[in-house]
């Protein structure tokens, strides 16, 4: 039984969908007017193993995330820079693209903007106003009043004598209560702005995702997630303007998942604060897959701090379950070789040879591998059944890389139910996604080793005839074109850098 940590209730839970064999999850996005940096990026590869997860146990899965493309640092940055509001949005919504797809993170079902969503949110602050929860101000501005919802407070547990309004919630001596906040705003001279009932203006920071997650998951739905600093205002506003619209106190997401900060020297990272790292700075120095992998390598409701050395762990650690991957797709190429029926390939037997006791170890670290992520995802405890069947493939590589002998037609079907299994793991996580590919092209795949094999050969001569300079030109231009070679007492080994 999968169990989640719900922010709603502070406890973990039994997961139930609302409706049997689907899952529906939204997930609050980015504002686009700079690069995403790193603690951006951390909720969506979160909720990127979280979908993964639920397709596995064949789920189908919707899964929504917003662009919050009109905001005040938009606007902002576009007078700034002379350009319109929607060059900035557009131009960083394409980076944020650029960047997630490079973590290996699945696109979402739709990416609704505020812009694309106006109709939606004038109807919902309408309803708002006409229900008694919310007020116009005399300029135009609508506030959602926080004293109306006797149930205000209970994602956070703050209380309306908690007069701190807190990060984003304006202070405003027109406010019936200090906590109330705008559902909209009224233009302001060089502003974008929209026709409403109230004025031309703009919606508030809260209303744009009840409105959107509302417009494309239904009243009510399972997930809402996000990082944990929306827990206040942003998710609190949420929930209190969503129940009081629908008339439902039990309406709305049913489980809240916040992941937790990403810290430097041990502050949150943040744009404001001037200490963060862009994604695409990151992704200069290290491959998309190594950024994912330090992302998961820690509970997701955990704290992480980044810093350069960390990263460096995350490069090697990463690079210890890859060998294990190439080990593996070496004793395939082995198992070829003794031309083993590929319809036999799926049937693991168990026999008294090693990759009997191969197969029997991978078998039970995968269950224990999805028994971690049914307790709320843990995916750092995933990975290290991870690493405990990377250790074994290793053992075993190198006692059959040293083997003369043919691998036989029993242990050769126990190789590939390993490999499955392995690449079933990394294909949760989201690592070695080239790999996966060319597992599901077998054709290709064996084009691609066949021509490698052309060319280490053709290296290996001219190293025979002592002709460095050649040897030392395929080499460096195949590293150009990402593919390494590396010298073992077994051979030539290559793979994709």
């Amino acid at each position: 039984m999968l169990r989640v940590y719900n922010t709603m209730t502070r406890q973990k839970e039994d997961f139930h969908p609302l409706e049997q064999g689907k899952v529906s999850i939204y997930c609050c996005g980015v504002t686009p007017y700079n690069e995403p940096h790193i603690g951006n990026a951390r909720p969506f590869v979160t909720w990127d193993v979280i979908r993964r997860v639920f397709a596995n146990k064949g789920y189908a899965v919707k899964y929504i995330q917003n662009f919050t493309d009109v905001d005040d640092k938009i606007i902002a940055a576009a007078k700034h820079e002379h350009v319109t509001w929607r060059e900035i949005a557009d131009r960083y919504i394409e980076s944020y693209f650029r960047s997630m797809d490079a973590l290996n993170i699945k696109r979402a079902d739709a990416y609704p903007r505020v812009s694309e969503t106006m109709t939606d949110i004038i109807e919902m602050i309408q309803t708002l106003i006409d229900k008694g929860f919310a007020y116009e101000v005399f300029n135009g501005d609508v506030y959602f009043s926080v004293e109306k919802d006797e149930h205000y407070g209970k994602l956070s547990g703050r209380h309306l004598d908690d007069n701190e309004a807190g990060a984003r919630v304006e202070i405003d001596g027109r406010k019936k209560h200090p906590m109330d906040f705008a559902l909209w705003k009224a233009a302001k001279p060089g502003e974008p702005a929209w026709p409403s009932p109230w004025g031309n203006g703009r919606p508030g920071w809260h209303i744009e995702c009840s409105a959107m997650s509302l417009k494309f998951l239904g009243k009510k739905f399972d997930f809402h997630g996000g990082g944990s600093d929306l827990i206040f205002p942003h998710h609190e506003n949420e929930i209190a303007q969503s129940q009081c619209a629908i008339g439902d106190e039990h309406s709305f997401a049913q489980y809240w998942l916040h992941n937790g900060f990403i810290t430097i020297d041990n502050e949150k990272m943040s744009k404001s604060a001037g200490n963060f790292f862009t994604v695409k700075d990151i992704l200069d120095k290290y491959p998309g897959e190594i950024v994912r992998f330090f992302l998961i390598q820690t509970h997701y409701r955990s704290p992480l701090d980044f810093s350069e050395e960390r990263i460096k762990e995350a490069h090697s650690a990463y690079s210890r379950l890859e060998t294990s991957k190439d080990y593996l797709f070496d004793l395939i190429k082995k198992c070829d070789a003794s031309d083993v029926s590929h319809g036999d390939r799926a049937a693991a037997a168990i026999t008294v040879s090693k990759a009997g006791g191969l197969v029997e170890i991978a078998e039970r670290l995968l269950t224990a591998f999805y028994d971690a992520l049914d307790d709320d995802f843990n995916t750092a405890l995933a990975i290290s059944h991870m690493f405990e069947l990377s250790k074994e493939i290793n053992i075993y590589y190198h006692d059959a890389i040293n083997n003369p002998a043919p691998i036989n037609d029993i242990d050769a079907k126990i190789i590939y139910r390993v490999r499955d299994i392995y690449m079933e793991m990394a294909g949760i996580i989201g690592i070695f996604e080239k790999a996966v590919r060319a597992v599901s092209d077998v054709a290709e795949f064996k084009l691609i080793d066949d021509l490698m094999e052309i060319i280490i050969a053709n290296r290996q001569a001219a190293r025979e005839a002592k002709n460095w300079a050649v040897a030392d030109d395929i080499r460096d231009k195949l590293k150009v074109a990402g593919i390494i070679l590396e010298d073992t007492p077994q051979g030539v080994r290559w793979k994709r850098s």
